[in-house]
């Protein structure tokens, strides 16, 4: 297993998805991972679950999948209430299905938010409404003693690579489905990466030990913005069409 892609927060963008597998194809990858957030969103959340069921991929949860199976109807937010209703039996069966985090190799760990706690930006922190790079103290107590040679998160929806002073490579491959979106939790805030690319990334091991790769990929992002609309859902769709939720 030396060429790893990391997916995650596809958020149900079945279009995305659908462009970064074909990206993915001509480039040699051994195994693909998601990181979770993978169906609930404005767009497809049905077709993205067939989809990602087809594949022999690896798969771990997020916040959302916890949310849609665990969390009472009247309190679920927009997205995942519609993913919820759109979802069959044996769709919310496999979301079930799925760990919370998982060793994929003895170097390689995975987990969706912080290990700790899967609503936790692992390498952000919120200031002035919006998300900026932690510094390395924070990042590692957000560790919680988890300390493998290479973690690969999601969540924050923002890419980035990260090597902590005692050499930890943490990986985070972006949004896959999502590429801004706002937070009405208890920190309100936004993320917003400034274009509609599909985001993934790539670890590869080389002589001098994982290299990653952030990847942009084109796709249709006016047709699943066009989607968002029509599910009422004009904040997400402005973000598919542009990366920005604050025009």
């Amino acid at each position: 297993m030396n060429k790893i892609a990391f997916l995650s927060d596809i958020h149900g963008n079945i279009l995305a998805l659908e462009a970064v597998a074909s990206d993915l194809a001509r480039r040699g990858v051994d195994i693909v991972v998601t990181l979770g957030d993978l169906v609930s969103g404005p767009c497809w959340p049905a077709e993205t679950a067939d989809f990602l069921i087809r594949q022999n991929w690896i798969h771990i949860a997020g916040n959302h999948e916890r949310q849609i199976l665990t969390t009472p109807d009247d309190k679920k937010g927009p997205s995942d209430r519609y993913a919820d209703r759109m979802l069959n039996a044996a769709q919310h069966d496999w979301l079930r299905s799925l760990p919370i985090s998982m060793e994929l190799t003895d170097e390689i760990t995975l987990y969706h938010g912080a290990p700790s706690d899967d609503l936790t930006y692992l390498l952000e922190t919120i200031e002035n409404g919006r998300v900026h790079l932690a510094g390395p103290d924070v990042i590692t107590a957000r560790l919680n003693g988890v300390r493998p040679a290479v973690l690969a998160c999601g969540h924050s929806h923002t890419p980035r690579v990260v090597r902590l002073p005692d050499g930890m490579l943490i990986v985070n491959p972006g949004s896959l489905g999502m590429p801004a979106y706002t937070d009405d939790g208890a920190h309100p805030h936004v993320v917003e990466t400034g274009s509609p690319h599909a985001r993934y990334a790539i670890l590869e091991k080389t002589p001098t030990g994982w290299t990653p790769q952030l990847i942009s990929v084109e796709y249709d992002h006016e047709k699943a913005a066009q989607q968002a609309d029509r599910n009422n859902r004009p904040e997400l769709a402005m973000g598919l069409r542009t990366g920005y939720v604050t025009l």
